[in-house]
């Protein structure tokens, strides 16, 4: 018995495809405006409360799964927006950040090669090395070396995102909503916590928000993590992994230039021509996985 062909690649597609890349690649301003007016954990916890909040309906014990789910709640609902929060508060050109966090595709390819003993070729391996090379480049830019302390922690950030993109292996065939059920519970508990001890003067100063200010933490939760995964999801439910997964690397261009816009910071032709290495090397990578995964 053959499986049915994927869908037709129509209007509708790609909208879902521009919605994705505009909420993913706008939310980087949207977290430097949360923290701008949060303290970085606590707007943490409130991002997760709300992921919470929307997707609650949907948790639920996964038999056999459980240990990954609490893993990927501890790892990207916790530690991860403690890397990525604080890197946007200590930073203030945050198109450097964009360009860093590209080294989550090469740092998850590097595990997959040392945890599944991964086998790759030339172009993937000329790949990782154009995008460290890519990302090194930001020191000889003026404007990107003085983000120093907020690139160490976006780089950090990214080797937590790869680590968890090893463990979101492990729950394929989980709904998506359960998953950021339990990324949103075990987040706001990290979180929460963190920020009970650390920020309790922020903490107790969530019922005195603007609401102006809990909007962008909300276009995060909402936009970002469940509109933007789930329309990922629906993407990769009607065509193959080779065809979707290009479609995801606008994102990070629409955060590099609307960031330098929305925040009038200067992308020197230094810190262009390593975003422009570190994306080619992420599209190399990024392009020739999903080939070998339609051919597994």
């Amino acid at each position: 018995m053959t499986s049915a062909p994927p869908a037709p690649f129509g209007p509708r597609d790609l909208l879902v495809v521009v919605a994705m890349n505009l909420l993913w690649g706008f939310n980087i301003i949207a977290v430097k405006m949360a923290v701008g007016e949060i303290a970085p954990l606590t707007a943490g916890f409130l991002r997760q409360a709300i992921v919470l909040l929307v997707c609650a309906g949907s948790l639920r014990i996964v038999p056999g799964r459980m240990r990954a789910l609490l893993a990927l709640g501890f790892l990207s609902g916790g530690l991860f927006y403690v890397a990525i929060n604080l890197s946007l508060v200590v930073a203030d050109n945050v198109g450097a950040l964009a360009i860093a966090g590209q080294l989550g595709v090469p740092f998850s390819m590097l595990l997959a090669i040392i945890v599944f003993k991964e086998r790759i070729h030339g172009p993937r391996i000329i790949g990782i090395v154009l995008a460290f090379a890519g990302v090194g480049l930001l020191v000889f830019d003026p404007a990107a070396a003085r983000e120093g302390p907020g690139i160490a922690l976006t780089a950090i950030g990214s080797f937590i995102w790869a680590i968890c993109s090893l463990i979101q292996r492990q729950l394929r065939g989980v709904p998506i909503l359960t998953i950021y059920a339990w990324v949103g519970l075990i987040g706001a508990l990290v979180l929460g916590g963190l920020a009970a001890w650390a920020e309790p003067a922020a903490m107790r100063a969530i019922p005195q928000l603007r609401l102006a200010t809990l909007g962008w933490v909300a276009f995060s939760a909402i936009g970002s993590t469940v509109l933007g995964q789930g329309a990922m999801v629906w993407l990769l439910q009607r065509h193959p992994v080779s065809t979707v997964t290009p479609l995801t690397l606008a994102a990070p261009v629409v955060s590099v230039f609307a960031a330098s816009y929305w925040f009038d910071t200067p992308l020197g032709t230094v810190m262009l021509a390593g975003g422009g290495v570190a994306m080619l090397g992420v599209a190399i990578v990024t392009i020739r996985t999903a080939r070998a995964k339609e051919h597994q």
